[in-house]
């Protein structure tokens, strides 16, 4: 039997041939696809960001599928339709891309609020109902959203409901030269996407999750990541904090960058890693603070910064 670090390294080596330069980038998104949750890739066009839902899907072996958002793109569009046969006289839903189990919801922020909400319930409870039926998504499930954070013209921001319901939020950012010229060799012939295949299958990424589920958290890091979240929601620069969704979604990422790192346990270093990019997306800075250039990042940093790691007193005492 593959040990689960095996298979949680033979996708992060797979994805590298693809998306180059990026190994932290990468090890994010497999831990947001360990951790059950959903992706937001936020950066500018060309970096990557439809490769890497791509290499992530071919590597699993998952279904995949595209959305490309746009403003005259109908809730019906994401969800699927139920259409009426003539022949039998009975209606026949006709399944739309969100039932797929890698789902690319590209340039998300190009839709309207009303077809943007038609992913809120497949995002949070795995289903869609349409017509007053519902339907399960496939196992895994997964969206990665992708937006352009410097076009605002003939875009509608996301919601806090909808931004609350992704796990992570993550930057690739531009390659460096060296990486740069790597890609341009790797694209010479053809895109290394077409002919990357997939390392594990179904069963594999199932023991993956059960192991995360098994990854032990002591009680003062659950309390190390609860007292991070609640000051979020008091910090004098923020209007709205985290959400308890914030306080899971922090615990089980840990636990899986945990996994990743072959141990056992979670570290409250763990958490301070990861809590840039699991709670910055779901807080929002007051008007007066965003006029003094302050960010959400920011706001983490001061958070970390004042908030005492389990165990540092007593081994100063020691």
């Amino acid at each position: 039997m593959t040990s689960p670090i095996n298979i949680a390294e033979s996708v992060l080596d797979n994805m590298s041939k693809v998306i180059i330069g990026k190994n932290q980038q990468i090890q994010l998104a497999l831990i947001a696809l360990m951790s059950g949750g959903h992706l937001l890739v936020e950066d500018v066009p060309g970096v990557g960001k439809t490769m890497l839902a791509r290499s992530l899907a071919s590597s699993l072996g998952c279904e995949f599928s595209r959305i490309q958002f746009t403003p005259d793109l109908l809730p019906t569009d994401v969800t699927g339709v139920s259409v009426f046969l003539q022949e039998t006289g009975e209606f026949r839903f006709r399944p739309g891309p969100i039932l797929s189990q890698i789902v690319l919801a590209d340039e998300v922020n190009r839709a309207t609020p009303k077809t943007q909400s038609a992913l809120l319930e497949a995002m949070e409870e795995g289903q869609v109902t349409v017509d007053g039926i519902t339907h399960q998504l496939a196992n895994p499930h997964m969206v990665i959203a992708t937006q352009n954070p410097i076009e605002y013209e003939g875009t509608f921001p996301l919601p806090e409901a909808q931004l609350d319901r992704f796990l992570m939020r993550i930057q690739l950012g531009y390659p460096d030269p060296t990486d740069e010229v790597l890609i341009m060799d790797a694209q010479r012939l053809a895109h290394p996407i077409e002919e990357l295949g997939a390392v594990v299958d179904q069963n594999d990424l199932l023991e993956l999750k059960v192991a995360v589920n098994e990854v032990y958290v002591d009680s003062l890091v659950k309390q190390y990541i609860v007292s991070i979240v609640n000051k979020t929601r008091v910090h004098k620069a923020v209007y709205l904090g985290s959400s308890p969704r914030g306080s899971l979604g922090l615990l089980r990422c840990a636990q899986s960058f945990a996994l990743l790192n072959e141990r056992d346990f979670v570290e409250p270093d763990d958490v301070k890693k990861l809590a840039y990019s699991v709670l910055a997306h779901r807080l929002i800075i007051n008007p007066a603070s965003e006029l003094g250039d302050m960010t959400a990042n920011e706001v983490i940093s001061q958070i970390l910064e004042t908030t005492a790691v389990p165990g540092v007193q007593s081994r100063q005492g020691a």
